[in-house]
C-alpha cells in the first residue's frame, strides 16, 4: 500500500494550554499520565505536528490572551477540517460558552486584539471561528477535586482511540491510491447530513477487499468511531453469528473495552439506532 494513504504517526498527542500553573499541575499531570501509558505526548513545539493523531486544548480564563495560543488552535481547528486531527477540549474553571461565544475573559482578550489588528481583522476574525468551532466540541470540565479522576477518563480514552488501528493491506498493490481517492470523493466525507454507501462489484479475487481496508485505512480517523467487518456473508448466515457481528460493531465503533451483550438481531438493531445514531 503506497505510503501516502497512511502516514506514519511519530507523536500522539499533543497538548495546547497556557500558563505555568497549569503546566506544573493539571498538565503536567496529564502529561506523565500518558508517557506512562506508552502514548508520545508533546507540550511544546514552534509548530503543530502534523503527524499527532490528537490534539487536547485546556481552555483557561487567560488562554485567548495569548496570541500563541490562538494561532495554536486555530491551526489544531485546521488539521481536523483536514481529517488529520482528532481535538478534545478541556475547560479548565471557564465555561464552553465563554470560549465559543466570546465571553468574559474571552471578550476582554478578543477586544484587545481587535484593538491591535483592527475589528475587521481576518486574522482575528480566523481566530474567533476557531474558539467557537472548538468550544463547540465534546469536552471535559476540570473543576477543584476531580483532577485525577479526570486525567485517568482521558488516558482511558485516548487509550481506546488509539487501539484504532490501521488494517494490514498488501504493501504495494498497483494503481490503489488512485481508486480510494476516487472513491472518497464519492463519499462525501465532509458532509455531516448523510449517510453515504458504496458498493464495490466485482468477481472474486481482483482485490475488491484490499481496496475496502486502504479506503478505511485513509478516512477511518476522521469518524468519532469506526469498524472493518469482514466476511460478512460467511459469519452472518444465522442469527446468532448477526448478533455476534452486531456486538463487534458496537464495540469497536463505541471504543468499549468489554463487548456489549446483544440478546437478539432486534435488540441489537434498537440498540445500534439509539447509540449510533447521532455519531459520525
Amino acid at each position: 500500500m503506497a505510503s501516502s494513504l497512511k502516514p506514519e504517526k511519530i507523536y500522539n498527542v499533543f497538548l495546547s494550554f497556557r500558563g505555568v500553573e497549569l503546566r506544573r499541575n493539571f498538565v503536567g499531570h496529564l502529561y506523565q499520565a500518558l508517557i506512562r501509558n506508552g502514548i508520545h505526548t508533546f507540550r511544546d513545539s514552534e509548530e503543530l505536528k502534523k503527524e499527532s493523531c490528537i490534539a487536547i486544548i485546556v481552555f483557561s480564563k487567560d488562554y485567548a490572551a495569548s496570541r500563541w495560543c490562538l494561532e495554536e488552535v486555530a491551526k489544531i481547528m485546521e488539521c481536523k477540517e483536514q481529517g488529520n486531527l482528532t481535538v478534545l477540549p478541556v475547560f479548565n474553571k471557564v465555561d464552553p460558552r465563554e470560549v465559543r461565544e466570546g465571553r468574559e475573559s474571552y471578550r476582554r482578550a478578543l477586544d484587545k486584539h481587535e484593538s491591535k489588528f483592527g475589528k475587521d481583522s481576518d486574522k482575528v476574525k480566523g481566530w474567533k471561528e476557531a474558539l467557537f468551532n472548538a468550544g463547540s466540541l465534546f469536552g471535559w470540565h476540570l473543576n477543584d477535586g476531580d483532577e485525577l479522576k479526570l486525567i485517568q477518563e482521558i488516558v482511558k480514552w485516548i487509550s481506546c482511540h488509539l487501539d484504532r488501528t490501521p488494517l494490514h493491506v498488501a504493501k504495494h498493490p498497483v494503481g490503489i491510491e488512485s481508486r480510494v481517492v476516487m472513491l472518497k470523493s464519492t463519499l462525501n466525507l465532509e458532509s455531516n447530513d448523510d449517510v453515504v454507501m458504496v458498493g464495490l462489484w466485482g468477481q472474486g479475487g481482483i482485490g475488491k477487499t484490499t481496496l475496502a481496508k486502504a479506503l478505511y485505512n485513509s478516512t477511518f480517523r476522521q469518524f468519532e468511531g469506526s469498524c472493518f467487518l469482514a466476511n460478512v456473508r460467511e459469519t452472518s448466515k444465522g442469527c446468532k453469528d448477526l448478533v455476534t457481528l452486531q456486538e463487534i460493531l458496537l464495540k469497536d465503533t463505541l471504543l468499549l473495552q468489554e463487548i456489549l451483550e446483544v440478546s437478539s438481531v432486534d435488540k441489537g438493531i434498537d440498540i445500534i439506532r439509539r447509540r449510533l445514531g447521532r455519531k459520525k
